[in-house]
């Protein structure tokens, strides 16, 4: 029997998944959830706030924090290796007392992270698309189509839509796609990476890309600098996760309590260079800082990094063909980005309904006779994503907020299970083949604490003076369905819901 089903069954769980994930494919998965282009869309802003220095180091200080998380989070997977992950290993760690609440915690913040992350891959992939037929059609100057808000939602639901429909597809699918994905991103990424720099020069000095800062009050409201400095480094914050998708698939790997910790380590590793090589490949290629946001410009100061890599190619060969194949590439991390927060999504909502722990469970809890996925989970988390894109219609901060509701869910499902760990008993914790020891306790501390304070700097405004058009709703939304959750808990839910319902002896009516 696979060491990963083992452990599943001493768990309480029958093996219903089909188990043929390798750990390459899993860390293709996990990789894609992760993608090296993922802060594209807040680049600008970035740079805007406190200039390149604080972009650049920035990541560097949040990859530091990062592998503490990555750490914690490896050592657990190592032990309960199965699909609820976060939510599961938040009851079985809480201990029967708290179990329960910290259960139901950890599902809703994981669920609407993911869910509302399918949003954000959706947002960025219609962004990119928009840039890639506006600089075909002849750019923002020469008369090229700059696509409408009700165009752009067409593009976002389109790509929800198509990434349910891969999802409904055999498991095997997904895998083989995430495969391609990995490749497409580590050798689109290098090519943008190496190439972009060569194109463009001349290129901005190391001092102004290491050293220079610059805050932008006129264009942000912002004149604080720690403040400035904050907002600045959320680009780094909104990178550097979703590599609990390795978690997400442990039920479908084989070996999956050896092969989940290194997935997941090995895609914090991965992005962690490739992540910050892109930022440093855009900002040595900058040309007119000011230029960039001008509404005026060929990508109607719509998307900073296509500017960029615009004026590189223009620059040298006086076409936009080679900026148009670079934002394919973007494109293309987008779509496998997306395609892959479906399926850990997906996997959530299936585990979570499994245990009874949402409304018309029975209906999500469904495997698809012959693929053997949780379809009514995957369209469940689709339509969702699609709800939380069309205020697009009508608001300037959706993006924004889609993001902010992303990480603070994600990352803080991510809180509940460490925090669990920091305080357990030692004795009463089965370790996995990755153990951290006595090195646990402060690495879970330190992971802990970051999380907090991540979550917390997606809830501050981003723009200045506030308007409804500027307006981050993120806290409002997040507060209105958490504390719906909450009262659930309170007047129902605690009655019923006792976290993961063993399935090893009952059958399943699903």
């Amino acid at each position: 029997m696979d060491s990963g089903e083992k452990r599943l069954n001493e768990l309480g769980y029958k093996q219903e998944l089909r188990r043929e994930m390798t750990m390459f494919k899993t860390l293709a998965l996990t990789f894609s959830s992760m993608a090296v282009f993922t802060g594209t869309p807040l680049y600008g802003a970035s740079l805007l706030y406190a200039g390149p220095a604080t972009l650049i180091w920035g990541w560097v200080v949040v990859t530091f924090f990062t592998w503490f998380v990555g750490l914690a989070m490896a050592e657990i997977c190592s032990s309960f290796p199965t699909t609820g992950s976060l939510y599961f290993w938040a009851a079985h760690l809480a201990g029967p007392r708290w179990g329960p609440f910290a259960s139901w915690c950890c599902a809703w913040l994981e669920t609407i992270g993911l869910v509302s992350g399918i949003g954000a891959q959706a947002y960025s992939g219609a962004q990119a698309l928009q840039m890639i037929i506006l600089l075909s059609t002849g750019t923002n100057k020469g008369g090229g189509y700059f696509a409408s808000r009700s165009v752009f939602l067409c593009m976002y639901i389109g790509l929800a839509l198509v990434w349910a429909v891969l999802n409904t597809f055999a498991l095997r699918v997904i895998a083989y796609l995430g495969i391609v994905s990995i490749w497409w991103q580590v050798l689109g990424g290098l090519a943008v990476i190496i190439g972009l720099p060569l194109v463009a020069r001349p290129t901005q000095s190391a001092s102004y890309v290491f050293t220079h800062f610059e805050l932008s009050p006129e264009s942000t409201g912002v004149s604080s600098k720690p403040y400035a400095v904050i907002l600045s480094v959320l680009l780094s914050n909104y990178c550097l996760y979703g590599y609990d998708t390795a978690a997400h698939l442990t039920e479908e790997t084989k070996g999956a309590d050896r092969t989940g910790p290194i997935a997941i380590l090995s895609s914090i590793g991965i992005i962690t260079v490739f992540g910050w090589a892109y930022n440093l490949a855009l900002t040595f290629s900058i040309k007119d800082p000011n230029y960039l946001y001008d509404p005026n410009n060929e990508t109607a100061g719509a998307l900073v990094p296509a500017q960029i890599i615009y004026d590189a190619f223009h620059g040298r060969f006086h076409s936009s063909t080679g900026a148009v194949i670079f934002l394919c590439i973007i494109w293309g991390s987008f779509f496998f980005c997306g395609l892959a927060v479906t399926t850990s999504a997906a996997r959530v909502v299936y585990a979570l309904s499994r245990d009874n722990g949402i409304p018309f469970s029975p209906i999500w809890r469904r495997i698809h006779p012959k693929y053997k996925v949780p379809s009514n989970a995957v369209w469940l988390c689709a339509s969702i994503g699609i709800l939380l894109g069309l205020p697009i219609l009508k608001l300037d901060v959706v993006f924004t907020a889609i993001i902010s509701i992303s990480t603070i869910g994600w990352v803080g499902g991510y809180a509940v299970p460490i925090f669990a760990r920091l305080v357990m008993a030692e004795e009463n914790f089965k370790p996995g083949p990755f153990y951290l020891g006595r090195a646990r306790r402060p690495i879970c501390l330190v992971a802990f604490l970051w999380i907090c304070y991540t979550c917390s700097v997606f809830l501050l405004p981003t723009s200045y003076p506030i308007r409804w058009k500027t307006f981050n709703y993120a806290p409002v939304a997040l507060g209105v369905v958490l504390t719906l959750v909450l009262l659930w808990w309170w007047l129902d839910a605690r009655k019923w819901f006792k976290g993961p319902v063993r399935n090893i002896d009952v059958q399943n009516k699903a």
